[in-house]
This record gives structure tokens, C-alpha cells and sequence, in this order.
């Protein structure tokens, strides 16, 4: 379908594939490093990267090489768009814009490259909120205004095992790590100003996925709201999660349930849960 705007993304964006076909969304696709294997991350198991994350293996993550947004952008020039917003995580915690601008520079179409200064769903929403604006007809203008109103508002609670995984990636500092250090303690997070930051403390895992929750409610207050929740190798978690917040929510446009993305989860390990509010 041919639109004014093409919409270009990342794999941290944690869309799943048929939305992202039905929306006309391309998306370039984060690598993981698991010992001297590298490959784009769709290509790497969940079951595989886990087993990794577990027995301590090294594991790392890395941008889409440039040439994957060059044919991104070209291809989509060549499908007659007047131009391209590619919208990334945030360069707090991947060099993803800038391989993404440095592809743009090589293309004739005007590409406008967005630090969202955000990751997954809160990312993922902005994307499906600038597609939509596209499929509707909506200049270049409008269509960056609606992503960006969306990853502005949008917030990203999460909560880990442990810590142990962002300070090996370096998304943490060690005192930080050292803060959730203690088993029975689980740490809480979310992102401020493009980077992973502490959140809360709390005793056990039970309570800090209630706090979870508490914390998603209290976020969306009275108004209209998308949700997802995101997680890595925790599925009966995040269903509980999940039904909590339909519970607790009275004004939700939009559910989502997801696995977040292996280049995620390589960095908040297994166990993980995240739920993203956005206001609609």
C-alpha cells in the first residue's frame, strides 16, 4: 500500500510480526553475540539465548549494521515515498540512531532519524502510532508528531530477577547492581532520560510483581491508556500481570501481550517483566 511516509524501526521496538506487516512497519534487526556466534536476533532462539544467559556464557548485543537500513530506506524510496521516519531506542542504550543516520546519509529520500530515548513497547506504541498517522494519509510533519507525543508520554516499569545481566551489559552501574545484589531483594526499574534507572526495592518477588502492578495503575490514573506487557522466559508471570491489570483498568484501548525482543532480554535476563502505560 502506498503511503507519503514509510515508518522504519528496530527489533527492541518488540512489535510482533503481523502487526508489523499489517501496518507496513520495517523493521532492522538488533545482533546478539552469544561466544563467537553472530546473527540477527530473530534468528536466535529464545530457548538458545536463555540457556546462554544461565550457564554465563558472554553474551553481547550490537546495532543492525548500516546496510540494513540503507536497503531499508532505498526500498522504500523506491516504493514512492516522499519520506522515511525511522524511529530507534534510545542512544542511552544502543548505538542504533546512529547507524541508522549514517545509512541516511548515503540515501537521496529524506530520512528523519528519531532517538525515542525510550525501548521496548513505549518504543513499539510510538512506531505504531506514527504508522497509523502514515496509513492515514498524514504528512511527514504529523507523522513524527504523533510518535513523538506518544514516546514522550509513554512509561516503562520493569521489573528483573536480578541485575546482574544490565551490569554486564553495562545498561547499569555496578553500584547499582550492587543495590539488588541480595537474593530476596528485586529491584524495580524504569527508563529516565534515555537510560535504565532504580525504581524501587522491594522484598521478594511476589510483592515486587504486585508493586508491578501498583505502579501500572497508579501511572494510568483515570485516563484512556494502551498497555503491554513484556517479558523474557516469564510467560506466567506476565499472564498474571496481565490479568491483574485488566482487572485494575478500567480505560484501556489496547492490551498487548509479548515476548520482549532477544537484544532486550540478553540485558534484563530471564524472569523478566515489563509493562509499558501510554496514554492515548
Amino acid at each position: 500500500m502506498y503511503r507519503r511516509v514509510a515508518i522504519v524501526t528496530d527489533s527492541t521496538a518488540c512489535l510482533p510480526p503481523q502487526l508489523t506487516e499489517k501496518l507496513g512497519i520495517t523493521v532492522a534487526q538488533i545482533r546478539v553475540r552469544i561466544g563467537d556466534r553472530v546473527d540477527e536476533e530473530c534468528r536466535v532462539p529464545v530457548t538458545e539465548l536463555v540457556g546462554a544467559l544461565r550457564e554465563q556464557l558472554d553474551v553481547t548485543t550490537a546495532p543492525p549494521d548500516p546496510g540494513a537500513f540503507f536497503w531499508a530506506y532505498s526500498d522504500a524510496a523506491a516504493s514512492g515515498a516522499e519520506a522515511i521516519v525511522s524511529l530507534h531506542v534510545s542512544t542511552g542504550l544502543s548505538e542504533t540512531a546512529g547507524a541508522a543516520r549514517q545509512a541516511a546519509a548515503q540515501v537521496r529520500a529524506p530520512v528523519h532519524v528519531v532517538d525515542t530515548k525510550t525501548c521496548g513497547m513505549s518504543l513499539g506504541y510510538a512506531v505504531v502510532a506514527a504508522a497509523t498517522a502514515a496509513a492515514a494519509g498524514g504528512d511527514v510533519n504529523r507523522v513524527l508528531s504523533a510518535a513523538q507525543r506518544t514516546a514522550t508520554r509513554s512509561t516503562e516499569l520493569i521489573y528483573v530477577d536480578t541485575l546482574e545481566h544490565l551490569k554486564r551489559g553495562g545498561r547499569v552501574s555496578r553500584a547499582t547492581a550492587l543495590l539488588g545484589s541480595a537474593l530476596s531483594v528485586k529491584p524495580l526499574l524504569t527508563v529516565a532520560d534515555g537510560r535504565i534507572a532504580p525504581l524501587e526495592k522491594v522484598l521478594g518477588a511476589e510483592r515486587a510483581v504486585r508493586k508491578l502492578v501498583d505502579l501500572a495503575v497508579r501511572r494510568a490514573g483515570g485516563d484512556e491508556v494502551d498497555i503491554a506487557v513484556e517479558h523474557f522466559d516469564a510467560a506466567e508471570r506476565a499472564r498474571e500481570v496481565l490479568r491483574s491489570l485488566r482487572d485494575e483498568l478500567p480505560r484501556v484501548r489496547r492490551f498487548m501481550l509479548t515476548q520482549v525482543s532477544s537484544a532486550i532480554g540478553a540485558h534484563v535476563g530471564p524472569g523478566a517483566v515489563g509493562v509499558t502505560v501510554s496514554p492515548v
